[in-house]
């Protein structure tokens, strides 16, 4: 077990590697000058080319990335354009909403979808059972935008549930100004989540249903519910799994658009900002920092599977 983590911890050096190279390529070939955008509409040429000095972009590409990853390897992200703060403070102060918005989507998405999806395999062409499927399309179809705006009008405009937009720490404001500031994005964003997850946890305990040990399960007298949940859930729980850590892509992309529709002061709302600003270094901070928190719950997803299939080991 300890050596396949150690050898999945330095297979994403490389992957991280090629995410460095496309995402400073990506950047610095995109048309728009940063120096040019500091400098302002009534800017000279000497202006702007002096700017572009100071942030060395005047140099090679090749030597831009040659300092970048120097100062990468340092744990140096670089250092905000317009704010002059270093990337990992600025990530560090937004952390905490983003953090707190993943987790309560996991939460609400995964407690919904697993027991929707085991009851629609249990009663499989029910009309239980085409909501589910039904709900699965719509909630791929609806963008997140389209479902945030009508979340909002119905609940916070028009029968005035909840607040429209902001977010409340519950360090400073407690836990149920906290609670009512979330319960609109978390729920916005959750839909995708709970869709995907309903939908293959049902085809997963649909496949395992029909499994002999289910029959003998049953054949012994014991009742539907231990089946369901001790048997069938359990023995359907790797693919589940998977497709959480497959969602926790669609969660980091619909972060951005969410804490936009809902302005919370983000790490999704800095990724806006920093795009429409030109920030190169806090782009590319954000990318990296996204990809290895990406990367490192699949690993933890992979190393569940021994904890719920024992066949399976490393």
């Amino acid at each position: 077990m300890l050596r396949y983590v150690l050898m999945r911890i330095l297979a994403t050096v490389p992957v991280m590697g090629v995410v460095a190279v496309f995402v400073f390529l990506m950047l610095r070939l995109a048309p728009g000058d940063p120096a040019a955008v500091i400098a302002g509409d009534y800017a000279t040429a000497e202006d702007v080319a002096r700017i572009r000095e100071q942030l060395g972009l005047n140099q090679p590409i090749p030597v831009q990335f040659a300092k970048w990853i120097g100062a990468l390897l340092q744990g140096d992200l670089g250092t905000s354009i317009f704010t002059n703060l270093p990337v990992t403070t600025l990530i560090a102060q937004r952390l905490e909403p983003t953090l707190l918005l993943a987790l309560s989507t996991i939460t609400f998405a995964v407690l919904v979808a697993v027991p929707l999806g085991t009851i629609a395999a249990w009663r499989s062409g029910s009309l239980l059972d085409r909501f589910v499927m039904l709900f699965s399309v719509a909630g791929f179809s609806v963008p997140v935008f389209v479902l945030g705006y009508i979340l909002i009008y119905v609940l916070a405009m028009w029968l005035q549930w909840l607040p429209v937009q902001g977010y409340k720490s519950p360090f400073a404001f407690g836990l149920l100004a906290f609670l009512r500031h979330i319960a609109l994005p978390t729920m916005t964003l959750s839909v995708i989540f709970i869709a995907l997850i309903a939908r293959m946890t049902r085809a997963s305990v649909m496949e395992v249903l029909g499994e002999d040990y289910i029959r003998t399960a049953r054949a012994k007298g014991q009742n539907e519910l231990r089946v369901l949940l001790r048997h069938a859930l359990r023995n359907a729980a790797v693919p589940i799994v998977t497709v959480i850590g497959i969602g926790i892509a669609l969660l980091i992309g619909g972060v951005v658009v969410t804490e936009s529709v809902y302005n919370i002061p983000g790490l999704g709302r800095l990724v806006l900002d920093a795009v429409l600003a030109r920030d190169y270094p806090i782009i590319q901070g954000l990318i990296l920092f996204f990809s290895f928190v990406y990367i490192l719950i699949n690993l933890l997803i992979d190393l569940s599977y021994t904890l719920l299939d024992p066949r399976i080991r490393y």
